[in-house]
Order: C-alpha cells, then structure tokens, then sequence
C-alpha cells in the first residue's frame, strides 16, 4: 500500500495568516490583488493555477477544492484549472443536499471526459446548519447523512448504464440514467464522525477521510469504519486531512509555527471558538477538544500541532518539524492503515514547495511511494540548487506576517 500525497485549493483566499482575515474585509465577495489586509491573497485564478501547477510538479497526485459561502465553486473553479494542467486530478468537494443526484452523476461524467479521468469527488454532508440554511438546506444533522445515503446510492445507480428507478425518503427518481457513464469511475471520498456518518462511509465510500487527530484517535476510527465495512462486505480505505509545516530544521519549523501563533491575538481566539462551538458536527468538537481553545501544550502529539484549530473551522492540526520528522509521522500514519494524506499550508504556493523538495524525498527512499522518475526530473537549476535537491527551500519565500 503506497502513499498517496494530495494537496489544496485555497479557494477562499491564501496568506501568511492563519486568520480568514479575506472573509472579513469585504465579506469574502469582493477581492482585489491590492487588499487592505497584508499578507492576503486573493483566489484568482492566476494564483490558483500557480498552486495546481506547482502541485503538479512536485508529484501531488490530486488536489482538494473546498465547498462553502466564501469559497469559489468548486467545479467550475478545478474545470478551469484542468486546462493549464496535465496530469493533476481534482478532488472536488460538495453538497449532496443542494443537488441532484443525477446531475451530480451526470456532472462528473462530463467532468471525467473533458479532463480525461481526472475527477475525485469529497462528499461534504455538512456540519454547521446556520452554513447549510444559506444553501436552502433545513434538515438536521442525522437527517443530512441519510439523504447522502441514499445520494450515493442514486450517483451509482445511474452510472451502470441502465435506467435506474430509486424510491427514498428523500429522493425518487424514475428511469435515472447517465447516457455516458464515467470512465474510470470516480473515486468518492467521505468524512464523519457521527454516529450517523459511520454507516453511509461503509455502504458507499471508497476512502474514509478523517482530520488529524493523534494516532491513536485514528486508529480507532479506522477500526470503526472498517468492521461497519465488513459487515456489509465491503472494503474501504482510509485518508487524513492535515496541515504542514516543514523545514530543513526542527527548530526552524517550530519557529514559523510560533510566528503563525502570534499572530493571533486573544480576541480573535475567543471569537473564532464561540463561531466554532456552536457547529454540529462531531468531527469538528473532537478537533476543538484537542486543545480546548488554550495555546498552553498545542504539541498534542509528537509533532502535530494544534495551534490551526484555535482560529479555523475543519482541520485543525498541522505536522510540524523537519523533513525527516514530518515523514516519520506520515510513516507512522500509514503503518495504521492511511493511504491517502491530503495536506496543505499557509500560505500554500511556498509550503508546497517545502514539502514536495522537502519530505516527498523522505518518503520515497523509505519505499513509501510508487517508484517513477521524480516529478522534478528535467526542472532547471534555481539560484544553482537543483529544484529536486532534498530540504531545498522554495522558490517562492515569503517575509513578514
């Protein structure tokens, strides 16, 4: 089982800041390159595509495009970007409930042939009703996975060719069908720590995704899912959504992480986990419960910090040391069953450069990752320093907060 290394698409904006400081300044709807806020950036797509296109180059395999209000859709947004790209697939997040079914199945059919097979899907049920009201969404927590149960259920019968007839609490469809079925068919990706969440992932997900908790709290949801898989005779693998921090030095990871924290001053904290308190998703408690809103031993386990948490929603832990170490723990991950590491950081053009010539080459000489020619294989010399060069640091550095 190799590692599968993703990256992000700050959708939202990007920065220097842990802070959603462009969500604020003009209510997420207007952005400008000059902003009134330093640091931020705006998600054009002229930096959006610097980001696929040096995730490309470092060997990502995919790259995540987040669903939300101050988001960028997602599907128009990776539709975009598949054609400044050539090998990159598009792990596309949405909403099962503001959506049919069959135009989903539909939509990613089309998706899978304009891009040539490159489409992954993240289904987000949703955890935060105030967000999901705004989509026209009213139904409650347990009901929102039981309609993503049955969602699923549709997108797949509708791409086996045939006409499908569903009849659901939520959705009935007569003679369901897309005419060109996805080829290959896109891989779903599913997150929930619910109650509710655990059944659907074992019905019809094919990757189980969790945020980064400590190893131990993954285990137990790997073995969670995977004996709710078993009894309905399934198999399901399993991925973790983590921030990174890496550098050619322990101590000088830890000092960036230190800056990122400073940065936060007490008022933004507090205002950041009330907003975050009030969410419904069991997921998103169990992130806020890792530090409990206090900067006091953010070190939660060796080397993942949960220093995010403390001002943003989701992911809220990042790896945080050396090449070597940062890879220690992915290691360790996988030993547990991950296979799918889907990472990020702020801001993201600089760390994913940190990571791909940072610990990708860790990684690959521990064997962890499917053998091939280097992703930088033929880049020219930067400065004199191959871009393949181990610990080399980004092209692209950044100075200030």
């Amino acid at each position: 089982m190799s590692v599968h290394l993703h990256w992000f698409l700050p959708t939202g904006g990007d920065g220097r800041t842990l802070v959603d400081r462009h969500a604020y300044t003009d209510g997420g709807v207007r952005r400008d390159r000059i902003t009134p806020v330093s640091g931020v950036r705006a998600p054009d797509v002229e930096y959006l595509a610097q980001i696929a296109k040096a995730a490309e180059q470092l060997g990502f395999e995919a790259v995540l495009t987040p669903t939300g209000t101050w988001c960028e859709d997602a599907w128009l947004t990776t539709m975009a970007l598949s054609q400044v790209t050539e090998r990159l697939k598009f792990l596309v997040a949405f909403r099962p409930g503001v959506i049919s079914p069959v135009l989903a199945a539909q939509m990613a059919a089309t998706f899978q042939r304009v891009s040539r097979g490159r489409l992954l899907l993240n289904v987000v049920t949703g955890g935060d009703s105030t967000e999901q009201k705004r989509f026209g969404d009213h139904l409650g927590h347990d009901q929102r996975y039981a309609r993503t149960d049955e969602f699923l259920k549709v997108v797949r019968g509708v791409w086996g060719g045939r006409p499908f007839d569903f009849q659901g609490e939520h959705y009935q469809v007569e003679g369901g069908l897309t005419a060109l079925p996805p080829d290959p068919l896109p891989e779903i990706f599913f997150g929930g720590s619910s109650a509710a969440a655990g059944p659907v992932a074992a019905r019809n997900v094919d990757v189980y995704l969790t945020w980064g908790e400590p190893p131990e709290q993954v285990k137990q949801k790997i073995d969670w899912i995977r004996g709710l898989a078993e009894q309905e005779g399934r198999t399901v693998r399993f991925g973790i959504r983590l921030h990174t921090l890496s550098r050619d030095t322990s101590k000088e990871a830890w000092a960036t992480a230190n800056r990122l924290l400073d940065d936060l001053d007490p008022d933004t904290v507090a205002a950041a986990q009330q907003a975050l308190g009030r969410s419904e998703s069991v997921g998103q408690q169990r992130m806020l419960a890792l530090h409990g809103g206090s900067r006091d031993k953010l070190e939660i386990s060796p080397n993942l910090w949960a220093g995010v948490g403390l001002v943003r929603g989701g992911a809220g832990t990042a790896l945080v040391g050396s090449h070597a170490e940062v890879a220690d723990r992915i290691e360790e991950y996988h030993a547990l069953g991950v296979e799918h590491f889907v990472l990020s950081g702020y801001p993201h053009l600089e760390e994913a450069y940190w990571f791909g010539e940072g610990v990708r080459p860790e990684l690959a000489a521990r064997g962890l990752l499917d053998a091939g020619p280097s992703p930088l294989a033929g880049v020219p010399a930067a400065n004199g320093r191959p871009a393949s060069a181990p610990g080399g640091a980004p092209l692209l550095v950044a100075s200030g907060r």
